[in-house]
């Protein structure tokens, strides 16, 4: 038995979820990816996946395993690596995840640059405001806007912290009045991002330490421009990071308010699976990003150099 392959299937079946997809990632039939986990259990005398009809999970001993299997799998791509020539340069499929916003205006662009800096490529760019997983989607890395929070088999790298302003249009201010309290959120039209982690409210620190501020969500969205139209429409007070709404704060068109309170702090980091740490193309990638990235964004009407 070919115990390395029976361990890079197994790994597979984990990270996909079920035979079928690991097979098709790894060019093989589903059968023979059955048969190199079968060998793999039989040999180690222990059942490393339950299986279901839906869904394959690894069990207790099986998750154990998976973890030290990675750094066994990654220290073998390490060596591979150090006597090939051919991962000088990163080369093939490289798949991309990124904030619809975001990415439209500064990863877009970014990706270009990589790609003419590294020909050999073939970069796919999804940009989704929804948290994917990672590992089952076959991301190799994934830009997100979020509080940093690493997992046992992911990698998170934060790049740049990502300021954060809770702002309204002048018209919406006029009419409604200026908050002068966090608590005055309770009462007023607040337009909601839909993943934040504290729910439907916002977390903000000021005078008086931190607070959590239940909101009246008039509209909520997974999307910050969404958010910024209808805030410019006056429908009522949002809290997005500043590279969405500095052109507006800069043109009048959107306010901030509350400035005494801050919200809480997130990050654009990099998120890539702990076995392709040690890949030539998202070490490369991450270099890239920092680079470009890490000082705090720019607006969105800026030059990403």
């Amino acid at each position: 038995m070919d115990k390395f392959e029976s361990i890079r299937a197994f790994t597979q079946v984990v990270e996909a979820g079920g035979f079928a997809a690991a097979a098709r990632q790894m060019a093989l039939s589903r059968s023979a990816v059955n048969k190199l986990v079968l060998n793999l259990e039989n040999s180690l005398g222990v059942q490393l996946l339950h299986r279901s009809t839906r869904r394959v999970t690894p069990t207790a001993s099986g998750l154990a395993f998976y973890e030290r299997c990675l750094n066994l799998l990654a220290d073998l791509e390490e060596a591979e690596r150090a006597v090939s020539q051919l991962q000088a340069e990163p080369r093939g499929p490289f798949k991309i995840n990124a904030p619809m916003t975001f990415g439209t205006v500064h990863v877009g662009p970014t990706v270009a640059d990589f790609r003419q800096q590294y020909p050999d490529l073939q970069i796919q760019l999804t940009l989704e405001d929804r948290f994917i997983d990672p590992i089952a989607e076959g991301y190799d890395v994934t830009l997100r806007i979020a509080a940093p929070e690493e997992t046992a088999s992911l990698i998170v790298h934060p790049i740049a912290p990502m300021p954060m302003t809770i702002c309204a249009a002048p018209a919406h201010l006029a009419a409604q009045g200026v908050p002068q309290h966090p608590t005055e959120l309770r009462e007023r039209a607040c337009l909601h991002y839909g993943y934040l982690s504290s729910g439907n409210a916002w977390q903000l620190t000021g005078p008086e330490g931190e607070l959590t501020i239940p909101i009246n969500s008039v509209l909520c969205s997974n999307n910050g421009e969404v958010l910024r139209l209808a805030a410019l429409k006056g429908i009522g007070l949002t809290l997005l990071p500043e590279f969405i709404v500095a052109d507006d704060l800069q043109a009048g068109t959107l306010a901030a308010v509350l400035t005494d309170y801050r919200p809480a702090a997130i990050s654009l980091c990099i998120i890539y699976p702990v076995n392709r740490h040690l890949s030539a193309k998202v070490r490369l990638f991450t270099e890239f990003i920092t680079a470009r990235f890490g000082r705090p964004a720019p607006p969105s009407g800026a030059a990403t150099r």
